[in-house]
């Protein structure tokens, strides 16, 4: 099989394949005439709504005439219609609600030559690969499609095999997109504050990143290295032997999509066990890892029936009665490096204590905003977007009503959208999503809020303890109703055991590190020259039926036992300040 030239690229490469092209000037002219006749309709349409004075009545029609243009012209500009639907500083409202519904589902590619790839991938007869393999694919996607198998040693799987003379036609497309984006850019009245060629190139990054099964398997390890501990979340195995960059052989998963209610109501699952897992795994991979899978759609993502027991163990007592979740397809992924961890956190602080100014200044650290950019103007708009979210509506919180007024703020200031957080942006919209589907009245917070709060009050890391240290002050003040609020909404959370987290704070108290809060914490009790009895009372309350008075001496105990002489000195004289 002769390979196409740009087949040799690992990465994505502008340059390369930019010069490819420029001496084949017969494939461009006829791919722009193609794609020239999809989006001349499209926008003529969109003039003649306008001249006629239309263009409210018939928006919807509109947006569903773009996503099917994208469906059409193929895989490339599928992939570039997901990819707008989380970019508010690049696409109108109404055009964003209907790209989400954008599905990479394609008719499947004939099976004689998916074997053939196959074939020449691996380099052995399928025979000597497979002892079955379904003649018909199981699902068909935009870059790939999915075969059942059996290996010879026994072991189901999924086979995955990408779509022919895929290089070809991305690059093509691309290198198209790219060269339109250059020539529109000055004609665009968008507040980019960047090159919109620097969009395209993120894009085909990604999706060269996308193509390459080998890169997807790393992924998939990763992810199940993270989630090693984690008994109710499943990864399939890699089959390493049997994989290339072209075909990926993988373990069978056996289960159904998340958004099949009727095998989940059949097979006895608990939906909002479900939603907790997936919920949970979403922020602990934002928070924790680092690491997120950036295409959580209804087809990457399995519930797992609760018969299936734990890998390894077929014990009874080893099943788990609500199910589980799998994660497939690994393709899209990304990874937030520590500072980007720290800064979001720093932004959930700064928005729960509603600090506006740090608020907009973590949008700059995040790249949201240039550095050069005055925040001042921008501080009372993003008042008047966030203010009420932490206030009584905050149980009727979701990401998608923020992302549709942040998407309001995009015209008016110049916000942007970096290519990351588009990622997170669509994970978490998607996520959410499936939730609703699930259950209608599920609220997202009554996960994620426990979840948050019980990382804070753990505070496993100097890090994690310095801003649990900025939620419980404020303007020098010791927020009693903070520390009441976080630790009634952590025990709402019935994994959460109040006892190891005392014996955390008390070795934290008792630290060098703990100096600080040990003084603050002497001030806070005889604040406004009172003795704050009656909040110490409502604490005692709130956590007395986790915490026996004999467990709690035993917890003091161990604390003491960890505090050095050095320790006892360094106290001394706060408590001599204090006394003072």
């Amino acid at each position: 099989m002769k390979h196409h030239p740009l087949q040799r690229l690992r990465v994505y490469d502008a340059e390369a394949i930019a010069q490819y092209y420029k001496y084949r000037p017969w494939l461009t002219l006829w791919r722009s005439i193609v794609a020239i006749w999809y989006f001349a309709g499209f926008i003529l349409g969109l003039q003649i709504d306008k001249w006629t004075g239309q263009t409210e009545k018939r928006k919807l029609k509109r947006a569903v005439q773009l996503r099917t243009i994208l469906t059409r012209l193929g895989p490339t500009y599928i992939k570039v219609g997901q990819a707008l639907s989380t970019r508010p500083d690049l696409i109108r409202k109404d055009f964003l609600e209907e790209l989400v519904k954008l599905q990479d589902q394609l008719p499947p590619f004939s099976t004689t030559e998916a074997f053939n790839i196959l074939e020449t991938e691996l380099q052995q007869p399928i025979e000597a690969i497979y002892r079955e393999l379904s003649p018909q694919p199981v699902a068909a996607a935009s870059l790939g499609q999915v075969y059942k198998g059996r290996l010879h040693s026994g072991e189901e799987v999924a086979v995955k095999i990408q779509r022919p003379n895929l290089i070809p036609v991305i690059t093509l497309d691309l290198a198209l997109i790219r060269w339109c984006a250059g020539w529109l850019a000055p004609w665009l009245p968008l507040n980019l504050g960047h090159d919109l060629t620097l969009i395209v190139d993120e894009f085909g990054t990604k999706l060269f990143e996308e193509i390459d099964y080998l890169n997807e398997g790393r992924n998939a390890e990763k992810f199940a290295t993270n989630f090693r501990d984690h008994p109710l979340i499943k990864i399939p195995v890699i089959y390493w032997r049997h994989s290339s960059k072209r075909v990926l052989t993988l373990e069978w998963i056996h289960g159904f999509k998340l958004t099949d209610t009727q095998q989940i109501e059949k097979n006895g699952l608990d939906t909002d066990t479900l939603i907790t897992i997936g919920v949970t795994a979403g922020l602990q991979q934002l928070l924790e890892h680092g690491f997120f899978h950036a295409d959580p759609h209804p087809g990457n993502l399995f519930a797992l029936p609760p018969q299936c027991p734990v890998d390894g163990d077929r014990s009874p007592g080893k099943w788990f009665q609500g199910g589980r979740m799998a994660f497939i397809d690994f393709g899209m992924m990304d990874q937030l490096d520590e500072l980007t961890k720290e800064t979001l956190v720093d932004a959930v602080v700064h928005l729960i204590n509603k600090d506006y100014v740090e608020l907009a200044g973590d949008f700059v650290q995040l790249g949201f905003l240039t550095p050069e950019t005055d925040i001042m103007p921008i501080v009372p708009a993003l008042e008047a977007v966030l203010g009420d979210m932490m206030g009584e509506s905050v149980r009727d919180f979701n990401f998608k009503t923020i992302t549709d007024r942040f998407s309001e703020l995009m015209y008016d200031y110049p916000f942007r959208v970096p290519a990351k957080f588009a990622l997170i942006i669509r994970s978490l919209v998607t996520q959410e999503g499936i939730a609703l589907s699930l259950n209608p009245n599920f609220k997202i917070v009554d996960v994620a809020y426990p979840y948050v709060s019980r990382r804070l009050l753990t505070g496993e890391s100097p890090r994690l303890r310095r801003r649990l240290i900025e939620v419980l002050f404020k303007g020098g003040r010791f927020r009693w109703d903070r520390l009441e609020e976080m630790i009634a909404i952590a025990r709402s959370d019935h994994s959460f055991d109040l006892l190891p987290t005392a014996q955390l704070g008390l070795n934290y108290l008792l630290s060098e590190e703990g100096k600080f809060l040990r003084s603050q914490l002497l001030l806070a009790l005889t604040e406004d020259d009172r003795l704050h009895t009656e909040e110490v009372r409502r604490l005692w309350n709130l956590i007395k039926e986790d915490i026996e008075p004999s467990q709690l001496f035993n917890v003091a105990l161990g604390a003491l036992a960890n505090f050095s002489r050095e320790g006892a000195a360094a106290l001394i004289p706060s408590m001599a300040t204090f006394k003072s």
